[in-house]
């Protein structure tokens, strides 16, 4: 039996947590820690703070009931670690591995500052599938295109290990009061009360990371496939922020999926449930790209795209973009969302970010920082592959420079515009003909359903056609460089 440190980041769970499943089935007596490098180049942004604060103390009180108590601590990870280390005799800190550039440098500083104080280390897979080294192409080289990389993980996982359950009972190491921080001097927490939308929306921790996934089994899956592109319906699993933070494991969502799915064989029950699992693959893919090209935080991956020739003065339209006030719907209906609730459904996203770079052209990274400040899902690795990927910049076997029409996107995936009047309550008036595009409709139909255009709704920031065609010229400009 020894003593332990089982340093916690965004693995905040009990169960299928291998570094504490192995320091409880050792024996070992264990100092559960979480701690905040102010130093850190990537800080969570406001929602996600919001919901680190209350994973945080949900996280407390289920170690508490299993007899450890969470120290939380401020500062320099390396030097917290080894003066908590040489104080309470630690034989061994584990912790659960991440994978973006920043954290896999001083996690290997950190490991070697360790072991001069004379503490071992230990770490393990608990955010991923697989980890980012476990698949790669047949000469040896990562993947930059989805679906081999899906059919590859697929056959990997064929056989692999049931999730881990958490354990009933801790062995807890007793420490002195003074050795942590309240939760509250973290700072996590908005100044302003701006945050009623995000209650009433999330229930952050482990027990509420369950409760999702059991709704969305009970529920959505079974029409995923037809019906998570469709913002008007609850169509997807809303998971994305419990996985940021590792109050759920993907192997336990692919494991219940799977389950889910043998347990229930009628028609499309299999179709669903792998529907499902792929776009969880593609989180699984984000992770791989962000590990193997770790410039792609702040650069993009297809070089070409540093010599775009995005818009230099772009202030006031981006500060109308982010306030959902560019005068397209479908884009507006998603920042203003996205401020309420601290999410965006995936689809509006994907619209919201191609309207800024291709119609807008502006930098992608801009849009990058502001999703990261307001999204409780904020995730390096998904926002980067996802902001690339609609930039056209990343990780795209496409053979065509995609941009979308917001317009014919909103009438398809929200066609009797019940998103839109949910969002836009001073659009709610107008006929679904018009509702997707108000600046089409005749005077007579906005005058009835009491909508002014630059008063009450504002005019498009761009002509939806010529901003295309600029953008395309843009393109044309980079598309004869290298990739490389």
């Amino acid at each position: 039996m020894a003593n332990v440190i089982i340093w916690f980041r965004r693995d905040l769970r009990l169960a299928d947590n291998p570094a504490l499943t192995h320091a409880v089935e050792q024996g070992h007596s264990v100092l559960p820690l979480y701690i905040q490098d102010p130093d850190s180049r990537w800080q969570p942004g406001a929602a996600s703070r919001w919901w680190l604060h209350h994973s945080l103390s949900h996280l407390q009180r289920r170690l508490h009931r299993s007899g450890a108590e969470l120290v939380i601590k401020r500062g320099d990870p390396a030097q917290i670690l080894t003066e908590l280390g040489q104080k309470y005799a630690i034989d061994e800190v584990l912790w659960n591995r991440l994978y973006d550039p920043d954290t896999v440098g001083r996690d290997g500083d950190i490991k070697g500052a360790l072991i001069d104080a004379g503490i071992a280390t230990r770490s393990f897979n608990a955010s991923l599938l697989l980890e980012p080294w476990q698949l790669l192409k047949s000469d040896g080289g990562p993947y930059r295109v989805f679906t081999p990389f899906w059919k590859t993980l697929q056959r990997h996982l064929a056989e692999s290990a049931a999730p881990l359950a958490a354990p009933e009972r801790i062995r807890g190491l007793t420490v002195d009061k003074d050795d942590g921080i309240a939760l509250d001097t973290l700072g996590l927490l908005p100044d302003l009360p701006w945050d009623e939308g995000l209650h009433k929306n999330w229930h952050p921790g482990e027990t509420g990371a369950h409760s999702r996934l059991q709704a969305a089994l009970d529920g959505p899956l079974l029409h995923y496939p037809t019906q998570r592109d469709h913002p008007d319906r609850a169509g997807t699993s809303r998971l994305s922020p419990h996985l940021h933070y590792g109050e759920l494991s993907p192997r336990q969502i692919w494991y219940a999926v799977r389950a889910w799915a043998a347990a229930n064989t009628g028609g499309g029950v299999v179709m669903a449930a792998d529907a499902y699992l792929r776009q969880l693959a593609w989180r699984e893919f984000a992770h791989h790209l962000l590990y193997h090209f770790p410039e792609t935080a702040v650069a993009p991956l297809d070089a070409r795209f540093a010599h775009y020739p995005w818009v230099k003065d772009f202030a006031d339209d981006l500060h109308a973009w982010q306030q959902g006030r560019t005068g397209i719907p479908i884009v507006d209906a998603g920042m203003r969302e996205l401020w309420q609730t601290g999410w965006m459904h995936n689809r509006v996203r994907m619209i919201a970010a191609s309207f800024l770079t291709k119609n807008l052209r502006i930098h992608w990274l801009e849009g990058a920082r502001w999703f990261w400040d307001t999204l409780v899902d904020a995730d390096l690795a998904n926002n980067t592959m996802g902001w690339q990927w609609v930039a056209g910049c990343g990780a795209d076997a496409a053979p065509y420079f995609r941009i979308f029409n917001p317009i014919l996107q909103s009438e398809r995936f929200d066609p009797d515009g019940n998103y839109l009047r949910q969002w836009l309550p001073e659009l709610a008036a107008l006929p679904k003909a018009w509702i997707h595009q108000p600046f089409s409709a005749p005077t007579e139909v906005l005058d009835a359903a009491g909508v002014e255009l630059g008063q009450t709704y504002p005019q498009p920031l761009v002509e939806l056609s010529a901003s295309r065609e600029a953008a395309l010229a843009a393109w044309a400009e980079i598309k004869g460089l290298s990739r490389t």
